[in-house]
């Protein structure tokens, strides 16, 4: 298994709902639901390899309020060296709709003060040779941001394979943010966006166009995803490849974080030296069960070896 670890941010997810329509200024509304609960793309992302018992580091910090204490906490023995920023904890407000989509009202936080020079003494280097390191949240940690070409020759020295999902712009996606993720792209190893994010920064409206297009942009032997919700997940292998599997047709409890869950459970079995068409389906599965339990199962540690048995 090649060891994996993941950069970027851990925040603090309240989510309630749902509510149809929204709601008229000046008024209350009364929700069924609420839960408080780790978030941001790493979070989640972390919670998922737990649940699957898989082995990872994770490079991110927290806030110096209670909230930053409790995501300390929630990340016993892989925070102890999580830089503790002079803010508080950025704090994400999810607000659920009936047919399972969300809108977030965020805010900044301590999340744009991560820096690279703390990723690096965060994780153990050479224990992560030879591995990937998934890369995320890229538009809210501003100062990492700032290094990502530092953060990319260190990954190069070292053998570290990036996987690269952007997240989504708080300007949208304007030229510059398209060349920025461009960038990125071309010296990452795999890029797990979806299908919104991979058409914006390829410039065209067709998912498997996108992906041909992204797979050009990146270096020699680079693997493409296109996650696409509950329509098939597409993916562009190593040797130029086109894999397309379908998604389990569940019945939504929570969206919030399968794109997350779907990298985590991927990456699992891609450093577990799986094909690509395993892969997707592992992490197709995996979300898939995420997104329509309640409350949310991530899978058990015995759970990767039964959906490869099953692809």
């Amino acid at each position: 298994m090649r060891p994996l670890a993941v950069i970027g941010n851990v925040n603090v997810d309240l989510i309630l709902g749902p509510t149809e329509p929204w709601p008229v200024a000046g008024t209350e509304v009364i929700v069924d639901h609420d839960e408080l609960r780790v978030g941001g793309s790493a979070g989640n992302t972390a919670l998922a390899w737990t649940a699957l018992g898989v082995d990872f580091q994770i490079a991110a910090s927290v806030g110096n309020d209670q909230f930053g204490l409790w995501l300390r906490d929630a990340f016993a023995g892989q925070s102890e060296h999580w830089p503790v920023e002079p803010s508080s904890t950025t704090l994400s407000v999810g607000i659920t709709h009936p047919n399972g989509e969300r809108t977030f009202f965020t805010t900044r936080g301590h999340l744009p003060l991560l820096s690279f020079a703390q990723v690096q003494a965060i994780l153990d280097t050479k224990r992560l040779h030879g591995g990937y390191a998934l890369l995320c949240g890229t538009f809210l940690t501003d100062s990492l941001r700032d290094d990502y070409e530092a953060f990319f020759d260190w990954a190069d020295a070292n053998g570290i394979d990036v996987a690269l999902d952007t997240g989504w712009p708080l300007d949208g996606w304007s030229e510059q943010n398209r060349a920025a993720a461009a960038g990125w792209l071309r010296r990452s190893h795999c890029s797990l966006l979806n299908e919104v994010e991979s058409t914006a920064v390829a410039g065209c409206s067709d998912a498997v166009e996108a992906a041909h297009r992204l797979k050009a942009m990146m270096r020699p032997g680079a693997i493409v995803v296109v996650k696409r919700g509950p329509e098939d997940v597409i993916g562009i292998d190593a040797d130029g490849t086109l894999v397309s599997v379908k998604t389990p047709q569940v019945k939504v409890v929570d969206t919030i974080g399968a794109g997350d869950v779907f990298n985590a459970a991927f990456l699992a079995a891609l450093c577990a030296g799986n094909s690509l068409e395993t892969c997707l389906s592992v992490g197709a599965r995996v979300a898939s069960q995420t997104i329509s339990t309640s409350p949310r199962r991530y899978g058990e540690p015995d759970t990767l070896s039964k959906l490869e048995t099953l692809s």
